[in-house]
């Protein structure tokens, strides 16, 4: 069994909808969604705010690279371009950690890094992922509410749920 956080975000067209349709196509690979959280950009860019959520999923078939072409094909489905890093988008699903029967998966290859490289530096990522898992830990990092203690989320709103 292999399981999942994946952090999904959006800031163009319909985020709501955007976010929505993404979670409904992770099916019954869904254990747990968090509520939407209103969020700044991340980056450089000049931009408007994001909807955030944070998805726990499992699947029997999926190892960490299945996980990240999911979310590469959940991010096609929404029309996501790739044009600036840091950029606007109408959908960004990074995969945040994951376990594989129960033992976390580390990776450092050009493909994919786990755990995501910035997860504990990110409110956006944590404060939703606290919300569903208040005893999560991010691997090599610790809990993540120690995390959240280190980090300004005074700019993060909740702002309803995922329909």
């Amino acid at each position: 069994m292999s399981r999942a956080v994946l952090s999904m975000g959006s800031n163009q067209g319909d985020p709501r909808r955007l976010l929505s349709g993404a979670v409904h196509a992770l099916g019954r690979q869904v254990r747990t969604v968090s509520s939407l959280y209103r969020t700044p950009p991340w980056g450089p860019v000049p931009q408007d705010d994001y909807l955030n959520v944070v998805v726990l999923v499992e699947d029997d078939h999926l190892d960490a690279h299945g996980w990240l072409r999911r979310a590469h094909e959940l991010e096609q489905l929404a029309g996501r371009e790739r044009a600036v890093r840091w950029g606007p988008r109408t959908l960004d699903v990074d995969v945040v950690a994951v376990q594989d029967h129960g033992h976390e998966v580390v990776l450092d290859d050009p493909e994919l890094t786990l755990p995501h490289p910035r997860a504990a530096e990110r409110a956006f990522v944590l404060v939703p992922w606290a919300e569903i898992d208040p005893t999560a830990e991010l691997p090599g990092h610790g809990a993540i509410a120690d995390l959240l203690d280190g980090l300004d989320t005074s700019a993060i709103d909740r702002v309803g749920h995922v329909h």
